[in-house]
C-alpha cells in the first residue's frame, strides 16, 4: 500500500469519526492524483487555474505538450503545442473543455504558432492573458520567443492586444499580480541572462516599464507570486524542485533553505521532482498545482519517446510553518474551491 493511499484511508477514517460517521459532505472531495491529464496529447504541463465569473465554475489553463506525437525530430513535441482548458466545479474533479481560441495575427509564413505557459487574470473589467508565443515549429531550443498580451470576455475567445518589450527576445513564463499600491508587476524568465527573473511594472496592463533582474539567489522558470500568511511568496521552478521566496514590499527577497516537491512522491505520477505551479488561495488556504513527468525517473535517463514526454497535474495543499512554506504531497489533499471574494 502507498503511503499516499494510506493517508486517504485514514484521513476518511479520521474525518468519518469527527462527524459520527456519516459520509463525507458532499461539497468536499478527495483530490485525485494524478489531479489531471490531457485526452489528446496527454501532455498538460505550466497550470494556471482562475475562477469564471460567466460561468460560475474554474478553468485551468495549461501548455498541452504533444507527448503522443510520432514523426517528430528533436524537440518538435514541445512546439506547436495549443493552450488547453480544463473546467471543474471544486478544484478536484476537472474534465477537458476545449482549446482557448488564441487570435494571434502574425504567424510567419503560415507557421504553427507556439504557446506556451499562459497566465490568466481578472482585471479592468475584463480577462488579460500574458501568453509566451514561439513563431513556430523548430528541432531546438535556439528560436525566438516573446511574451504577449490578449484579452477576452468569456476565457474562451481571445483578441490580441500587444507584444511586449521586454529586456530581450527570449523571454518566457509570465506571471502577472496586482500590486497592493496600485499598478501591476509582471515577472519572467529571461533567457539570454542564464535563465534569470526579471520584473516589469505597469500602471493598466497595456504600458510596461521593464525594471531588470529580480534579487534573488538563484534561477529557475515559471516564477508565480502570490500573498498569503501575511508575506509575498515567489515560487520558481529551479529544475530540481521548487525554490521558495518571501517578502514583506515585493522588493526584498529571502530564500527558503529548502525546496518544495524536490523528493519523489509516491502517488499515482507523483514519483518524481514536481515543476512550473501556479498557487490559488481560497477561503484562507493555499493550494499548489503543478506538474511532473512520470517516466523521468533514474531509470530512463536519456530515453526521449511518449514514456517520458507525457505529463500529469497534481495538487498539493501547503502549509505555514515556522514563517516558511512546506507541503506533503503525499498527504491526501482535501479540496472545495469557494467563489472568490
Amino acid at each position: 500500500m502507498t503511503k499516499y493511499l494510506a493517508s486517504i484511508i485514514g484521513f476518511c477514517l479520521g474525518l468519518a469519526l469527527l462527524v459520527g460517521c456519516q459520509s463525507m459532505p458532499s461539497e468536499s472531495a478527495i483530490a485525485p492524483k494524478p489531479l489531471y491529464r490531457d485526452p489528446s496529447y496527454d501532455g498538460a504541463a505550466d497550470p494556471l487555474v482562475i475562477w469564471n465569473r460567466n460561468e460560475k465554475k474554474w478553468f485551468m489553463f495549461y501548455t498541452n505538450r504533444r507527448a503522443n506525437a510520432t514523426n517528430v525530430q528533436g524537440v518538435e513535441w514541445v512546439h506547436g503545442t495549443p493552450i488547453g482548458i480544463a473546467e471543474s466545479e471544486d478544484g478536484a474533479n476537472w474534465q477537458y473543455r476545449t482549446d482557448a481560441m488564441i487570435n494571434y495575427p502574425f504567424s510567419q509564413d503560415k507557421q504553427v504558432p507556439t504557446y506556451w505557459a499562459p497566465d490568466v487574470l481578472y482585471a479592468e473589467g475584463q480577462y488579460h492573458m500574458f501568453l509566451t508565443i514561439v513563431p513556430g515549429i523548430f528541432q531546438d531550443w535556439r528560436h525566438p520567443r516573446s511574451i504577449v498580451h490578449f484579452t477576452s470576455t468569456d476565457l474562451l475567445n481571445w483578441d490580441y492586444a500587444q507584444s511586449l518589450k521586454l529586456n530581450s527576445e527570449r523571454v518566457i513564463d509570465a506571471d502577472v499580480i496586482a500590486l497592493p499600491q496600485g499598478g501591476y508587476r509582471l515577472f519572467y524568465n529571461d533567457e539570454p541572462d542564464g535563465k534569470s527573473v526579471y520584473y516589469a511594472d505597469s500602471n493598466d496592463l497595456f504600458a510596461w516599464q521593464d525594471k531588470g533582474k529580480l534579487d534573488i539567489q538563484s534561477r529557475g522558470e515559471g516564477p508565480t507570486a502570490f500573498e498569503w500568511q501575511g508575506y509575498w511568496w515567489l515560487v520558481v521552478d529551479a529544475w530540481k524542485g521548487l525554490s521558495v521566496y518571501r517578502s514583506k514590499d515585493l522588493n526584498t527577497w529571502e530564500m527558503q533553505s529548502r525546496r518544495l516537491l524536490e523528493q519523489p512522491g509516491t502517488g499515482l505520477d507523483d514519483g518524481v521532482i514536481g515543476g512550473h505551479p501556479d498557487v490559488i488561495v481560497n477561503e484562507g488556504k493555499a493550494y499548489l498545482f503543478y506538474f511532473t513527468h512520470p517516466g523521468r525517473t533514474a531509470d530512463n535517463q536519456g530515453i526521449d519517446d511518449y514514456s517520458t514526454r507525457r505529463s500529469s497535474i497534481q495538487l498539493t495543499e501547503l502549509k505555514f510553518s515556522d514563517g516558511w512554506l512546506t507541503t506533503d504531497r503525499d498527504q491526501a489533499t482535501l479540496i472545495q474551491l469557494q467563489v472568490p471574494h
